[in-house]
């Protein structure tokens, strides 16, 4: 497995790989890995002749410093569990490499950063959009693979792709969840075994409400209304948001017509936590 540090030489070797007509993939990380983005990798590893993992914790769309700070890291197990996935090259560069000094270009989507972890979150998306035009113009991937379970980020961009006219396929994969339906997060690490067991209240809330409205109902109101008494019942529980939104423009609904989604932000003591479910039939 080979590992680069700098956006210079990923591009050549990018270059040589696309020269010799292979297709490339790309798994974009901050690291702190688990089965989501391994099932990300072996995804990637199936569909594309060179599979690659970035690893950079992007210091541009951490509204708070604090949060940058206590992010988890594990360079060494992160690479050990990329190679033993199958990752062929891994693009691990320093934060000047990517943002040298004088740094002042930036990407905003600005009508899908709005809402939701937009609103929580100044200036997050645009961080996110910037960092990943970068680590494709880096990578020069055919496709790129990214986790339902940040489905506002996932929407993002694949908006920033068609808006900008890149030549690269975003897949979209589902959200790998601990059997007892906790998504996946490297934030999880953060939790104690008492907030480990709080945070099923998102899982929980989320799947009644899907179940609701597999039963018929269509008030938005009373769905979200639902789902936050369930939150607020978890003493460690505090919702930052919660949404029924359309699931292509994130609008809010008042009424459900057709496919729906239920996306929410909870923060557990002091580890903020984000879930969703696609209700589409």
């Amino acid at each position: 497995m080979q590992i680069l540090d700098h956006p210079g030489r990923m591009q050549d070797v990018a270059d040589r790989l696309r020269g010799q007509g292979k297709t490339i993939g790309l798994v974009p990380t901050m690291g702190a890995l688990h089965e989501g983005h391994l099932s990300l990798m072996h995804r990637c590893r199936s569909e594309n002749d060179t599979s690659v993992m970035s690893l950079f914790v992007n210091p541009l769309q951490f509204d708070r410093k604090a949060d940058l700070e206590v992010y988890p890291r594990d360079l060494e197990g992160d690479l050990k569990k990329a190679e033993a996935a199958g990752v062929d090259l891994v693009f691990a560069p320093a934060e000047q490499a990517m943002y040298p000094e004088g740094f002042q270009t930036f990407v905003d989507v600005a009508e899908l950063s709005r809402r939701w972890e937009g609103a929580s979150r100044p200036g997050h998306f645009r961080g996110v959009a910037t960092v990943v035009t970068k680590l494709f113009t880096a990578v020069k991937p055919h496709r790129a693979y990214v986790g339902q379970k940040d489905y506002q980020q996932a929407l993002l961009v694949t908006r920033l792709v068609r808006d900008l006219n890149l030549d690269v396929e975003i897949v979209v994969m589902p959200i790998v969840r601990e059997p007892d339906g906790l998504a996946l997060s490297s934030r999880n690490a953060n939790l104690s075994s008492a907030e480990r067991r709080a945070a099923l209240c998102l899982y929980r809330s989320l799947t009644y409400a899907e179940g609701r409205v597999r039963a018929g109902e269509r008030d938005a109101k009373a769905l979200l209304d639902g789902v936050r008494t369930i939150i607020e019942r978890e003493p460690l529980a505090r919702a930052d948001y919660i949404a029924c939104c359309h699931p292509e423009t994130l609008d809010p609904l008042d009424r459900i017509e057709g496919a729906v989604l239920f996306a929410l932000a909870v923060w557990i003591g002091r580890t903020r936590l984000i879930d969703n479910v696609l209700v589409t039939g």
